[in-house]
């Protein structure tokens, strides 16, 4: 007996040892995910180099830029190694061999980086909005149907929990049937808050931006609006632009309004660089209450029963939908399959049509009547 109590104890003990050894989630903690960067002018990749520290599941293992002189700038502010930095995307990918790109470049360049990457079957998700045009959206659809790839596009409110439970209000119908959108988005302008040299230079040119306000700030809403609207197409969209800012911007929009009419809702998209300060935010009207958003966790809701109305805080979004890192990684490890949200690809074949319409209805001066996009 005192043998086996003996055999028991030491088995324990070793028991104890291996679990000591073994670093606890060891076996769980998949490897991060590999991805490269592809172009350095847009200067929303700013935001992408501060947060990476702070994603152990993302490694960036390459960054494909022609202009050398960012490659110092970026290179020397972020304590990025010069083994890191290529002239071509295609190099870059064979030696680096990323699970997915983030693209970085102007907005009339994403359809290019986009069948680069497909050629490699990588994963890609581009800053807003998806491109510059309807021709270019649905070109970019058959790309990523031909080669089975992801193709999503990173709009900051998507991130936003205030959105989310504005989203939630409607879905659950405690707000009702939703009646109406208003969205703004926006700021002082490019120009006014300092916006990168590089990255002013294409804003403000419509041939690489696709338009001004109307296509940088009229994205978000268009995008919220979908979405808002479980992917439903507009029957009509209705633009009118602003140049109030002519010595500023010469070329493009600074201020954009447009209107979406559906079957029984209406959206109204305010987009613009004349706001006296920074703002992103919608009110949802439904047809007994509303949700009007304060920031990227504030809510203000109001029922038709109620004598006032009250300011919430919003609860972090659950899983994926934290931050455009944590979303990518679910999605190459197929947690996540992106279908029907605010990144979408399928999601932003709506926003191309609308804004594409908007730009055209502005130009013409008349309604634009949508069809929907055949699937």
């Amino acid at each position: 007996m005192r043998n086996l109590y003996s055999s028991i104890w030491m088995i324990a003990t070793v028991g104890i040892w291996l679990a000591a050894a073994i670093p606890q989630g060891s076996a769980q903690s998949p490897p991060p995910v590999r991805v490269a960067i592809v172009g350095l002018t847009h200067g929303h990749v700013e935001g992408f180099l501060a947060a990476l520290p702070q994603h152990s599941d993302v490694k960036l293992v390459g960054i494909a830029e022609a202009d050398t002189t960012l490659w110092t700038r970026y290179g020397q502010k972020y304590s990025l190694p010069d083994t890191l930095f290529y002239k071509s995307m295609a190099n870059m990918i064979e030696r680096c061999h990323p699970q997915a790109i983030l693209v970085y470049t102007s907005i009339a360049e994403h359809r290019h980086a986009i069948e680069i990457a497909a050629q490699y079957g990588l994963a890609v998700m581009v800053e807003k909005p998806l491109t510059i045009s309807l021709d270019d959206a649905l070109a970019i659809r058959r790309v990523a149907r031909e080669h089975h790839i992801q193709v999503m596009v990173n709009y900051e409110t998507t991130w936003y929990a205030s959105n989310k439970a504005a989203y939630d209000e409607a879905a659950d119908r405690r707000i009702g049937e939703i009646r109406r959108m208003v969205i703004h988005d926006g700021h002082q302008g490019p120009k006014e808050i300092g916006v990168q040299p590089e990255f002013l230079s294409w804003l403000t040119d419509p041939a690489q931006n696709g338009a001004g306000a109307l296509y940088d700030f009229g994205c978000y809403g268009a995008d919220l609006a979908t979405w808002m609207m479980h992917g439903e197409t507009p029957l009509a969209v209705t633009a009118v632009v602003n140049h109030d800012k002519p010595q500023l911007y010469p070329h493009v929009d600074d201020d954009a309004t447009i209107v979406l009419q559906y079957p029984r809702a209406q959206a109204v998209i305010q987009a613009s660089w004349n706001w006296p300060f920074s703002r992103k935010d919608m009110e949802v009207y439904g047809a007994t209450g509303y949700a009007i958003t304060v920031g990227p966790d504030k809510v203000r809701l109001r029922y038709e029963h109620d004598a006032e109305e009250r300011t919430v805080t919003a609860p972090p979004p659950g899983g994926p939908r934290k931050n455009s890192l944590d979303y990518l990684a679910a999605v190459l490890r197929g947690q996540f399959i992106p279908k029907g949200d605010l990144t979408a690809l399928d999601t932003n074949i709506v926003v191309m049509q609308i804004l594409d319409s908007a730009r055209e209805s502005a130009r013409a001066g008349r309604t634009i009547r949508l069809t929907r996009i055949e699937e």
